[in-house]
C-alpha cells in the first residue's frame, strides 16, 4: 500500500508556547527545566496530532528551541572558540551562538544568520576550520525518537545530511585562506555513523537525512562527496530516506539515483515537472520514492485531482509499496492549524489548509492511491473537489481597473527623471545632511505599552481618537529621542505597525489575515504572513498621516518608511492562480502612489525596504533573469514617480549580493543600507569589486542581538568600511530595524553609533 509522511512540523506550539517559554528563560523568569518541559509538551502535541491524522511516518528530531541548524552545530561540537570557556551552560552557549550574550562578564556577538534557501526562515550559519573537532555532544535524534516511543508513537527521525551541513557553513576567520568546509567530510562521517548506528540499535526503521543543497547548481560538483558519504553511512544506518525540497534535482539526479539509499524524496509542489525523469532514474532500483504532493510552503488547500494524477503515475511505474505521499518540505513554514481561526469567513476558511490539515491531506491522498473503498475517503475527495471548484470560481473575478493599470506600465515609468549624479546634487541642497549622516532603518522598540494600546484599539476598548492621541505621543517621544541622541535623518518609529508586511496588507485591498497564523522567522521571532487572495490596490494613503505628523514636530528631515513590493509578496502567502510578477507589479503601483503622496506632504526621504529581493531568487541560475527583471522593475516602479529632490532609500539584509550585484545597481536607489555586522562585512568586498556610485549604509551593529556595541567597536567597523567605500557615500546606521530591541540597549547603541560617526567626520574631514 501507499504510505504517508510529514517531513517536519511547526515547532512553535499552537499558542506560541515555545516563544513565550524561550523569552521567559532569557528574562530569567523560568528555569531550564521548565523550558524543557514546555518543549516536551509541544513535541508531544505535534507527534500525537500528526499521528491522529493517520500519517504513517511521523517526524521527530526536527523540533528546535531556536534553529535546527544551530541544534546540529551544537550536537556535533561545531562551536566557535569565542563561546567556549565563558562559564556558560551548554544551553546558554547554544543561545549565545544564536543571539549573542552580554552579561556577567561575558560579551560575545551572535553568529551569522542566512535565509534558508528561498524562504523567510533564517538559519544560524555553522563555522568551520581545520581545527573543527567533530564529536557527538548529544544525540538529539535518538533522544526525541525515544521520547516519542515512550508515548507509544513510532517516528522517523530527521537529521540534516552531512554534505548539506558542510556546504551550508562558512569558513571561520582563523582558517587558512584556501580552506574549504567540505574537506572536513572524512572527519565528520564517523560521528554521523555513530549517530545513525545508535538510531538503528534503538529500533528506528527509517531515518530522514535532509540534503536540500541537492536542488542547487553547485551540488553538481559534489558527486564524489555524496557517493563516499552514503556508501559509508548506509551499512550502519536505518533505511535512509534522502530528502530534497524547494526545487528540482536536474542533472544531480544522475548520481543521486545511484546512491545506496532506501528512499528518495522529491518536491513536486515546487517542481512537478521532474517526476518523469526521477521515475525513469529509480525504476530499475529498489529505491522507494517519496512524493512531495502537499505543499509545505503555502496555505492553500491541496487540489486532490492533479495530486492524485501525479501520484498514480508513480504507482503505475513503481507499485504501491514503493510510493510514499508526503508534504513537499517541512511544515515549519506554515501555521499550525486552521482550528485557531475564528474570524475568517466560512468561504475564506474553506480555501486554506495549515499544518494539521495538510497532515490529513497526505493521509487521504495515500489512501486514495492505495485504492481505498472507505466511504470517508471518497467523501473527503468529493468535498475537496467541490471546495476547489468554489475557489476557482472566486479566482475568475478580477479588478479590471487594477489589471488595466498594470497593462499600461511603460518603460518610462521605471526611471527617475535624472541620473543619480544629478539627483545627488539636488538632494544636497534639499535635505542638507552632514558627512557620514546617521539614521536608523525605521522601527523603534515596540514596547508593552504600544502593544497593549494596539490590542485595546483592536478590541474596541478605546476609540480611534484615543488611539491616535497615544500614537502621536509615542511618535513625538521617538522624535525627541532621536534629536537628543543626535541622529541626522529621523524616522517616526512605526508605533502604529504590527509587522512590516502585515501592516501594509491591512491597508490594501486584496488581502485577508489570520488571528493565529504564526510562522517562525528566526529564534523567537514569529510573523503572521498576510494572504493575497485577489487583485491588490490602495484605497487611500497608508503612512502619510504619521510621517507628516512626525515631520511637523521637528526641524530635522524625516524619512518615510515603506515595505517594498517584492518583500510584501515574498513575506505574504501569494496567490497560486496568477503569476508572482503580476502580484508584484500591482503592489508596486499601490506603493508608487504612496511615495508620491509622501513627497507631496513634505517628506524629504522615503525608504522602500526590499530585504526579501535576494531571498526570492530562484534556486537554479537558469531561472534568475526572468525573476530579477520583474523584481527590479517592481522596485523602480514604486520609487520612480517623484522629483529628483526626494531621496529614495532601500534596505537589504542577510543576502549574498555578489551573484546579483548588477541587479542591485539597477535598482538605482539613492541610498541602500545592508546587513554587514553579522557577516564580518564580507558583502563590502562585492561593492569594491563591482564599484558602486550611489550612497550606502552598511550596518555597523547587529540588532538581532541584545548586545550593545562599544564606541570603539563601531569606529573600527567604519574604518574597515572605508577600505572598501568612498567616505563621500557612507551612511551610518544599524543593520536592521529596532522593533525587537529594548529601549535601554537601543539608547546605548545609538549613542555609540552617533559618537563614532562624529569621530569619523573629524578624521575624514
Amino acid at each position: 500500500m501507499v504510505t504517508s509522511s510529514v517531513l517536519g512540523f511547526p515547532r512553535i506550539g499552537a499558542n506560541r508556547e515555545v516563544k513565550k517559554a524561550v523569552e521567559a528563560y532569557w528574562a530569567g523568569t523560568i528555569t531550564a527545566d521548565q523550558l524543557t518541559q514546555v518543549a516536551a509538551d509541544v513535541k508531544k502535541s505535534n507527534w500525537t496530532s500528526v499521528k491522529a491524522k493517520g500519517v504513517d511516518y511521523v517526524p521527530s528530531g526536527e523540533f528546535s528551541l531556536y534553529d535546527h541548524v544551530l541544534d546540529h552545530s551544537a550536537a556535533f561540537n561545531v562551536i566557535p572558540k569565542r563561546y567556549v570557556g565563558q562559564g556558560l551552560t551548554p544551553l546558554d552557549v547554544y543561545f549565545a551562538m544564536g543571539r549573542g550574550r552580554q552579561a556577567n562578564g561575558v560579551d560575545v556577538p551572535a553568529s551569522e544568520m542566512k535565509k534558508w534557501f528561498d524562504s523567510n526562515y533564517h538559519f544560524v550559519v555553522p563555522e568551520f576550520s581545520e581545527e573543527t573537532d567533530f564529536k557527538l555532544n548529544f544525540n538529539k535524534a535518538i533522544e526525541e525518537y525515544k521520547e516519542a516511543q515512550a508515548l507509544g508513537i513510532e517516528t522517523r527521525p530527521v537529521v540534516l545530511g552531512p554534505v548539506s551541513f558542510l556546504a551550508l557553513g562558512k569558513t571561520s576567520k582563523d582558517a587558512k585562506p584556501d580552506f574549504q568546509p567540505l574537506s572536513l567530510l572524512p572527519n565528520l562521517l564517523p560521528v554521523y555513523k555513530q549517530l545513525l548506528a545508535d538510531l538503528k540499535t534503538a529500533g528506528a526503521e527509517w531515518v530522514q537525512l535532509d540534503e536540500p543543497i541537492l536542488v542547487l547548481d553547485k551540488a553538481a560538483d559534489y558527486e564524489k562527496e555524496y557517493t563516499s558519504a552514503y556508501t559509508e553511512l548506509s551499512p550502519v544506518a536505518p533505511k535512509i530516506l534522502l530528502t530534497t525540497y524547494f526545487g528540482r534535482l536536474d542533472s544531480n539526479l544522475n548520481y543521486v539515483a545511484k546512491l545506496p539509499v532506501a528512499g528518495l524524496h522529491i518536491d513536486l509542489d515546487r517542481a512537478p515537472g521532474q517526476l518523469d525523469e526521477v521515475i525513469a532514474a529509480v525504476k530499475s532500483t529498489n529505491i522507494v520514492l517519496s512524493l512531495g504532493l502537499v505543499s509545505g510552503r503555502n496555505i492553500w488547500k491541496t487540489d486532490f485531482q492533479p495530486a492524485i494524477k501525479l501520484g498514480q503515475k508513480a504507482v503505475d511505474a513503481l507499485g504501491q509499496d514503493r510510493v510514499i505521499v508526503a508534504t513537499s518540505s517541512s511544515l515549519l513554514h506554515i501555521p499550525v492549524t486552521l482550528a485557531s481561526e475564528k474570524k475568517l469567513t466560512a468561504e475564506q476558511k474553506d480555501w486554506f489548509s495549515f499544518a494539521r490539515e495538510k497532515a490529513q491531506e497526505v493521509s487521504t491522498l495515500a489512501s486514495v492511491l492505495s485504492g481505498s473503498q472507505d466511504s470517508t475517503i471518497s467523501a473527503a475527495v468529493k468535498a475537496n473537489e467541490e471546495s476547489i471548484a468554489r475557489r476557482r470560481e472566486y479566482e475568475r473575478t478580477s479588478n479590471d481597473a487594477v489589471r488595466k493599470r498594470v497593462a499600461a506600465i511603460t518603460p518610462e515609468m521605471l526611471e527617475r527623471k535624472s541620473p543619480f549624479a544629478v539627483r545627488k546634487e539636488v538632494q544636497k541642497k534639499h535635505i542638507e545632511l552632514p558627512k557620514f549622516p546617521t539614521t536608523t532603518i525605521g522601527s523603534f522598540p515596540q514596547t508593552k505599552e504600544i502593544r497593549a494600546a494596539r490590542a485595546k484599539f483592536t478590541k474596541g476598548e478605546i476609540t480611534e481618537a484615543q488611539y491616535d492621541t497615544f500614537l502621536k505621543k509615542e511618535i513625538e517621544s521617538v522624535v525627541r529621542f532621536q534629536e537628543t541622541v543626535g541622529l541626522d535623518l529621523l524616522v517616526h518609529g512605526e508605533p502604529e505597525r504590527n509587522d512590516m508586511v502585515q501592516y501594509f496588507g491591512e491597508q490594501l485591498n486584496g488581502f485577508v489575515f489570520t488571528q493565529n497564523g504564526w510562522v517562525q522567522s528566526y529564534g523567537s521571532r514569529y510573523v503572521r504572513p498576510p494572504i493575497i487572495v485577489s487583485d491588490v490596490s490602495r484605497p487611500g494613503p497608508i503612512t502619510v498621516k504619521w510621517s507628516s505628523y512626525a515631520q511637523s514636530v521637528t526641524k530635522y528631515p524625516m524619512k518615510g518608511m515603506l515595505t517594498g513590493p517584492v518583500t510584501i509578496l515574498n513575506w505574504s502567502f501569494p496567490r497560486a492562480d496568477v503569476s508572482r510578477e503580476l502580484q508584484s507589479k500591482q503592489l508596486a503601483l499601490a506603493l508608487r502612489d504612496e511615495v508620491v503622496d509622501l513627497e507631496k506632504a513634505g517628506i524629504q526621504a522615503v525608504q522602500v525596504d526590499e530585504p526579501a529581493i535576494r531571498e526570492g531568487l530562484p534556486l537554479r541560475r537558469v531561472d534568475w533573469d526572468a525573476y530579477l527583471k520583474w523584481a527590479v522593475d517592481s522596485f523602480k516602479l514604486s520609487t520612480a514617480g517623484v522629483s529628483d529632490a526626494l531621496q529614495t532609500h532601500s534596505h537589504f539584509c542577510y543576502s549574498d549580493f555578489d551573484d546579483i550585484f548588477p541587479s542591485i545597481q539597477r535598482l538605482d536607489a539613492d541610498v541602500i543600507s545592508i546587513e554587514a555586522s553579522k557577516s564580518d562585512m564580507k558583502l563590502l568586498t562585492t561593492f569594491k569589486h563591482y564599484g558602486y556610485s550611489n550612497n550606502i549604509g552598511p550596518g555597523v551593529y547587529d540588532i538581532h542581538s541584545p548586545r550593545v556595541p562599544g564606541d570603539q567597536e563601531i569606529r573600527d567597523r567604519l574604518k574597515a568600511m572605508l577600505e572598501f567605500l568612498p567616505d563621500s557615500l557612507l551612511f551610518v546606521n544599524p543593520d536592521c530595524g529596532l522593533k525587537t530591541r529594548g529601549w535601554k540597549e537601543t539608547e546605548a547603541s545609538l549613542k555609540n553609533l552617533v559618537s563614532a560617526a562624529r569621530w569619523a567626520r573629524q578624521q575624514y574631514a
